[in-house]
This record gives C-alpha cells, sequence and structure tokens, in this order.
C-alpha cells in the first residue's frame, strides 16, 4: 500500500499551496493533473481532515492545511537534506553532461540543449548523448549514471528539479478525416486508438490526457512499435492514433490537431536533473537557456 505521507505528495500540497491551483501546481511538478489530486486526496483521508477548499474560484487553504504548512514545508527540507548529502558522496567528477532523452524529444530540442552547453561550459566540456525508454533512464538518472533527462512531462520524481523546457500540438491520423479542421478530444473517445507499448511516454500522455476529461480510452487491440508504425496503421484503417505532430513521417501525411475546452491540446518535454549534484549549478544554468 503506498504510504499517503510520502514526500512526493507533501511536495504537491506545497505546490497547490504556492500556486493556488491544481493545475499550475500539476505543471509545477511535471505530473499530470489527476496524479497530483490523487495525492493530495489520500493524503487528506489519511489526516482525516481537508487540506484545501476548492471552489469555480480557485483553492485555498483551510485552517488546518494553514496550520499544516510550516510542517509540510520544514519535513521536504529536511527530506532534501538527507538526500542532498547522501548523494554527495557519489557526486561525479568528469566534466561532460550526460543527458538522457525519450525516443519522443526531436533533434531540434537536441539540438538546443547542445547549444547551451556549449555556452554554459568550458572547453573540455561536452554532451554525452543517451536515448532509452523512461523507466530506463530515471533508474540511470536515480543511479547517478545521467546528470540531465529530457523527456515527456508525464510522471511524478519527487526529490528532483523539473523545468518544462518545450512542448508541441499534438495531431490525429486517420484514413479519412472529414476535414482537415481541428477534432475535438471528446470525439476521439467513439474512435479505436492505436497506442504503443508504455515506454517512451506518448502512451502514458494520452491515457492520462483521456482520464484528466473523465473520457475513456477506446484503445485498439493490437499494439505499434514505432511513430511510423502507428502513423502506417492509421492510414490503413486499423484505427486512429495520436501522435506529436513533429513525429509524422511525412509531411504530407493529413493530420487534424486535437483541442480540448481549454484549447489545442500540446504535449510537453520536461528537464529533470537532480539539485544536489556537484553539476547543479550547470544543469540549472543550461535548462535557464533552454526556456528563454
Amino acid at each position: 500500500m503506498v504510504d499517503p505521507l510520502r514526500g512526493d505528495a507533501l511536495r504537491y500540497v506545497q505546490a497547490v499551496a504556492r500556486t493556488g491551483s491544481f493545475s499550475a501546481a500539476a505543471r509545477s511538478c511535471g505530473v499530470s493533473q489527476p496524479a497530483l489530486s490523487n495525492g493530495v486526496a489520500r493524503l487528506e483521508d489519511h489526516l482525516g481532515h481537508r487540506l484545501f477548499d476548492r471552489s469555480t474560484r480557485g483553492v485555498r487553504l483551510t485552517a488546518f492545511g494553514a496550520r499544516l504548512l510550516p510542517r509540510v514545508d520544514a519535513a521536504l527540507v529536511a527530506l532534501d537534506d538527507i538526500t542532498a548529502e547522501t548523494r554527495r558522496w557519489a557526486a561525479p567528477t568528469d566534466a561532460d553532461i550526460r543527458l538522457g532523452v525519450s525516443p519522443l524529444i526531436g533533434s531540434d530540442l537536441i539540438g538546443r540543449t547542445h547549444g547551451a552547453v556549449s555556452t554554459v561550459g568550458d572547453a573540455a566540456q561536452h554532451l554525452v548523448l543517451h536515448e532509452a525508454n523512461v523507466a530506463d533512464l530515471l533508474v540511470a538518472l536515480r543511479a547517478g549514471d545521467l546528470d540531465l533527462l529530457i523527456v515527456p512531462s508525464v510522471g511524478p520524481l519527487p526529490g528532483y528539479e523539473h523545468r518544462i523546457v518545450g512542448s508541441e500540438p499534438v495531431v490525429v491520423v486517420e484514413s479519412s478525416p472529414p476535414d482537415d479542421g481541428p477534432v475535438d478530444l471528446r470525439d476521439l473517445t467513439d474512435q479505436s486508438l492505436i497506442l504503443l507499448p508504455d515506454t517512451c511516454g506518448l502512451t502514458t500522455f494520452t491515457q492520462d490526457l483521456f482520464t484528466s476529461h473523465g473520457f475513456p480510452v477506446n484503445r485498439y487491440r493490437g499494439e505499434a512499435s514505432s511513430y511510423r508504425v502507428l502513423e502506417e496503421w492509421a492510414n490503413l484503417g486499423l484505427g486512429s492514433a495520436m501522435i506529436p505532430e513533429s513525429k509524422l513521417a511525412s509531411s504530407t501525411t493529413r493530420r487534424r490537431r486535437v483541442h480540448d475546452d481549454n484549447g489545442e491540446v500540446e504535449i510537453f518535454y520536461a528537464a529533470i536533473w537532480d539539485p544536489s549534484t556537484a553539476k547543479s549549478a550547470e544543469l540549472r544554468s543550461v535548462v535557464d537557456l533552454l526556456t528563454e
């Protein structure tokens, strides 16, 4: 059973109190809104009192929440101190920036990161690039084998810094689209969606997107192996495929951008790093350049 007093739940509370919004807090934590909301709700159930009053006007601390918040802040400081002191023992001494990226990350963002590393570092510093599935990248970051990740912003990683460094529109590919105009996410619930294995982050993003709107995912029973196959199968009429626009194999592929009640749906990419490593200041400077 998941302990509701874990550090990630406390960070969610801290972020909601700081931003006054569950959606803004989710973005700052690099997680989906349902994941953050569920974490806060489990903590409230465990404590037996509500931490926040939710209304159409926004979110504010209850009297109990205001009383508890300084203790939440102190607990997180203590946790971060323990984590930082432990990781300093294994701090890397080489000058290179070891970057791990999901296959979803395009060459444009990788190129910008390479330029940022060149700007921040000295002549002896290089960008060493590793592409792998998200789960493997997270293991490598925790083990100290990578310094920085750029991955889809779809899951929590407590104790690490998160910053959104890019985004792009999400499109749907269909065999016979009625037109080239946008499609409402709600309308895709009637279509069979072809998905990938849950490795690069796209499937997690897609499922979280539908869940956050309260929509079911009508999943195709098969599974594609690549973005190219997603596109080909959709064009064959096996189902529809939701893909970041940059991952389309052909610029001539007919596609429709996906919209929800807030406008155009985008997938966000986050930089993640350990704030306690010896390279933390350099990594923060690199990420600062990516967000300018």
